[in-house]
């Protein structure tokens, strides 16, 4: 896969804070990486940097094999971006507004525009003054979607959505990485990032914690058993392996890492297994695992 954007070594110090102490990951076209943490934690530092805004204190950061800093006019170009809060001119119209955007952006879709539009259940007529939230949010993000670009960037996209607008924005999600763009998708939606992304970076502190796909990062987390046996499972007690065991009768709840599977079915199959479930952890599970 080609990479779009390629980040290494990234840190960023505001006066005696550093807000980024060691950030590195890609994001390959095609793909969607989720970039997750609590606030704070340096996704907006991260995302200014990568939109030029600010300068890197040290590291590298390069869009289309260009440095963010030097070359950022020429990237602007060919990349759409949605951000945490969306400001926009009170006396204009939604439409005119959106138009505004791709007029200032240059390459962009008109019937895709109207499209949007549509899906989004936006009257275009209205003052952006007379909008709710949600609606100032629809404007941003029709504006991004129907750019012709190769990146996009979404920084709680979907903020102020209700769920129906939330599936439609995913959708759309869906759509441009079938067509080979880079999406790099900044939620606190854990359950979006972990319906759209390919990719997963957890960054704390300024670091990046974890990086990976989910299946990868789901074997460093434990699993969620449920079992049911012909006789009471007392053998489970005597595992190191397994955690938060409760036993009631013929049935057993557990948790245990993925790969101490084997060693539990062995003493499983001695009490006679009538049935079994295996639940995966979960990308808020995952999450969670580095703030507890």
């Amino acid at each position: 896969m080609y990479k779009l954007v390629e980040v290494k070594g990234l840190q960023k110090n505001f006066g005696q804070f550093q807000a980024l102490k060691d950030v590195s990951f890609e994001v390959n076209a095609g793909e969607v990486l989720g970039y997750i943490g609590p606030n704070g934690a340096g996704k907006s530092a991260t995302i200014r940097i990568l939109l030029g805004i600010i300068r890197a204190t040290q590291g590298k950061v390069q869009i289309f094999g260009k440095d963010v800093w030097q070359d950022s006019i020429e990237i602007h170009k060919k990349i759409a971006y949605v951000p945490r809060d969306v400001y926009l001119w009170p006396n204009l119209s939604g439409g005119e507004t959106i138009d505004l955007f791709l007029k200032l952006h240059g390459a962009s879709n008109q019937e895709k525009r109207d499209q949007l539009i549509k899906k989004f259940d936006l009257n275009p007529k209205k003052k952006v003054r007379s909008y709710s939230k949600g609606n100032r949010q629809k404007i941003a993000l029709i504006a991004a979607l129907a750019t012709e670009a190769e990146l996009y960037i979404f920084d709680e996209p979907t903020s102020g959505l209700d769920p129906l607008m939330e599936a439609v924005f995913q959708e759309e999600v869906k759509a441009l990485k079938a067509a080979g763009k880079a999406i790099i998708l900044s939620s606190h939606i854990l359950s979006e990032v972990e319906k759209l992304a390919d990719r997963v970076a957890v960054i704390r502190k300024g670091e990046i914690v974890e990086t990976g796909t989910l299946d990868d990062l789901r074997h460093l987390t434990r699993y969620q058993y449920k079992v049911e046996t012909e006789q009471e499972a007392v053998g489970l007690k005597e595992l190191s392996s397994v955690h938060d065991l409760q036993i009631k009768e013929n049935e057993a709840t557990f948790q245990a890492d993925s790969d101490a599977i084997d060693e539990i079915l062995k003493t499983l199959l001695l009490y006679g297994v009538k049935k079994l479930e295996a639940t995966p952890p979960t990308l808020e599970d995952l999450f969670m695992r580095h703030y507890q």
